[in-house]
């Protein structure tokens, strides 16, 4: 009986030990659960817009084949020139305690100042597609890195490509995006650089707003004042859906060049029926992937925040076949 006694003894002391967590065998200390993974926002522009859309579906496809490594918050606002309301998007992203911010901004300068918060709070954030004033950045005493294209660049392979059609003193005509995009400056001085270089002579440029119906309205209105323009220049792929179907309400669009921006599905299909010359290929599909690596690799590391040029590249009719 005094055997049984002293293991059952031995065998209760042990078992306490273990509910206790006293053994050296234990792993892990109680209460502990694995790091959470990094949350990132991506916030857009209009998602009427299918260069947009293409950004959000490659952002969530890269997520999804990434899944272990961060959770992705996606979102944009329904007009190109909502800036109020994508202000708030930031804030409730803030709110959601996100580690990283890859903004897609309406305008160069009002989004900064709640981005400005957004790093306060400890969030990292990327600018990609459409560049923040680096003024007001400068105003403001931060940095945050450009993660996209040159769009002077882009705009310019896309004007020359034009030129080449053209002859010199042949009448041009330009359809702009928002004015206090740096986007839309970007592209117009592109336009303009590859303009000056073909001789050409720009007769109308007028803001379209990166809208399809807004533009249609600034073409008719501009071949019914100069009849004699050769082509137009616009400077996204909306616009110029816009333009060219005013040009075929007018009969015009065999007599009237057009060049886009942004290679969108829509545009693509105009090329291949020959309604528009050519347009600048950005890699949305990827535009926003290249903001988030950008994003983890900063969470992950606490490097100095650094610019990166995103490619750029003519499309044609030919280079589609």
């Amino acid at each position: 009986m005094k055997k049984v006694f002293v293991l059952s003894l031995v065998m209760i002391t042990g078992a306490m030990l273990t509910a206790c967590g006293g053994r050296d065998t234990d792993t892990a200390a109680p209460g502990t659960k694995a790091p959470e993974k990094p949350r990132i926002a991506l916030i857009m522009k209009s998602l009427a817009n299918e260069f947009f859309l293409t950004m959000e579906e490659g952002a969530r496809a890269h997520q999804a084949a990434h899944a272990d490594q961060y959770d992705l918050f996606a979102d944009g606002i329904k007009d190109e020139l909502d800036v109020n309301r994508q202000i708030q998007l930031v804030e409730q992203m803030m709110d959601r305690r996100v580690n990283a911010i890859v903004i897609a901004p309406a305008d160069s300068k009002a989004l900064v100042q709640v981005c400005h918060r957004a790093l306060d709070a400890g969030i990292v954030v990327i600018n990609i597609d459409n560049k923040f004033d680096d003024s007001v950045l400068a105003e403001r005493g931060i940095k945050i890195p450009f993660v996209g294209p040159d769009n002077r660049k882009g705009a310019r392979l896309a004007g020359e490509y034009l030129a080449t059609r053209l002859q010199p003193g042949d009448p041009v005509a330009v359809i702009q995006g928002v004015p206090s995009a740096f986007n839309a400056i970007q592209r117009l001085e592109g336009f303009q650089d590859a303009i000056k270089a073909g001789l050409l002579n720009v007769v109308a440029s007028q803001v379209g707003d990166w809208e399809m119906a807004k533009a249609n309205r600034v073409m008719s209105a501009m071949i019914t004042e100069r009849p004699d323009i050769k082509a137009v220049l616009c400077a996204n792929d909306s616009m110029a859906l816009g333009a060219v179907a005013a040009l075929r309400s007018a009969g015009k669009q065999e007599q009237v060049l057009v060049v886009g921006f942004d290679n969108i599905s829509a545009a693509q299909e105009l090329l291949r029926k020959g309604e528009l010359l050519a347009t600048v290929d950005q890699h949305a599909d990827q535009l926003a992937v290249f903001g988030i690596e950008a994003a983890l690799h900063l969470i992950q590391t606490g490097a100095t925040p650094e610019d990166r040029e995103t490619p750029v590249d003519l499309v044609t009719a030919e280079s589609l076949k």
